[in-house]
């Protein structure tokens, strides 16, 4: 397999998507390891497995209409798949395999499937302590954000997952990127205060538009930074109640036609009206409730240039 991801938005060719079975029983408080499902289980409101499986199948018969090739992971018992971009990740045509939190270790092995396609010397393992995952890392072309988290308490959150010497490792796997740091907020039992990765607050939705939620963001300079990149009438700025519920998360097919949540419905009118896109409605309610949604459950393999 020829692996080629430069940016979030180029016509999708080939995906693995996150598997819904076995997901196990509801995890106890502590062993949850984000404020979206801290919130889900402390209420009772956790998804079942059925749930899951009907909206991941949702997704993926959308993915299938438009002809994209759909890789899934094996199912491995009691153990919660879904959400693919923190397994690993594509730039060009290099894999990196995520550090992921420890407890999520056992998911890489089900991923054999999809690598044992992939030339060995494009695929790229982290020192230990380099920490990352997918969902922090977005790609526009020659430039690569990343969400970081650089404060000292760093260790002591269970919400910070991608640090500065990952930072600085990818810019050495990819040196003719440019990398920019954006400082993202925290908290680990408060979805509305807490931006678990860059996905949840920024994402660019076709060539030169992005959704963003402005409050996510430790540094105003880092906001500004992308207001001036993109200019602020090609930004959704979206609101913490919309961030919470996930808005930013939606996944580009193309740069003309997007998945999103059903419930969505102010910036789906937008997307639609305002920027003359396709919008392919699905549910996935039920999945934002353990803290991630449609682009979390994504790990894009080929798109084209």
């Amino acid at each position: 397999m020829q692996l080629n991801i430069k940016n979030e938005t180029s016509p999708l060719k080939a995906i693995v998507l996150g598997q819904p079975g076995s997901i196990g029983n509801v995890p106890t408080l502590d062993r949850v390891f984000d404020a979206k499902s801290y919130e889900s289980v402390s209420k009772g409101i956790y998804p079942t497995e059925e749930a899951i499986y009907k909206e991941m199948s949702a997704f993926e018969k959308v993915l299938l209409k438009y002809n994209v090739q759909v890789f899934r992971p094996w199912t491995l018992e009691n153990c919660n798949q879904v959400f693919a971009r923190d397994v690993g990740f594509v730039i060009d045509d290099k894999i990196i395999n995520s550090n992921i939190i420890p407890d999520r270790e056992d998911e890489k092995e089900a991923y054999e499937v999809i690598y044992d396609q992939i030339s060995y010397n494009k695929i790229f393992n982290l020192p230990e302590k380099a920490h990352v995952e997918g969902g922090d890392v977005v790609l526009y072309n020659e430039i690569v954000f990343v969400g970081l988290y650089t404060k000292p308490d760093y260790s002591q959150l269970k919400t910070a997952r991608t640090n500065s010497y990952a930072f600085n490792f990818l810019k050495e796997i990819c040196p003719e990127k440019t990398f920019i740091p954006l400082e993202l907020r925290k908290h680990d039992t408060n979805p509305r205060q807490c931006v678990l990765h860059l996905d949840c607050a920024f994402m660019p939705i076709n060539d030169n538009k992005a959704i963003i939620y402005k409050d996510g963001f430790t540094n105003l300079s880092d906001y500004q930074l992308l207001v001036d990149l993109f200019g602020k009438d090609n930004l959704f700025e979206i609101t913490q109640e919309e961030m919470y519920l996930m808005n930013a998360n939606v996944f580009s097919i193309s740069p003309s036609i997007v998945v999103s949540e059903q419930r969505f419905d102010r910036l789906n009118r937008h997307l639609e009206n305002n920027w003359g896109m396709t919008v392919e409605r699905v549910p996935y309610f039920e999945i934002s409730k353990m803290g991630g949604l449609l682009r979390c459950s994504t790990f894009p393999l080929v798109r084209e240039n």
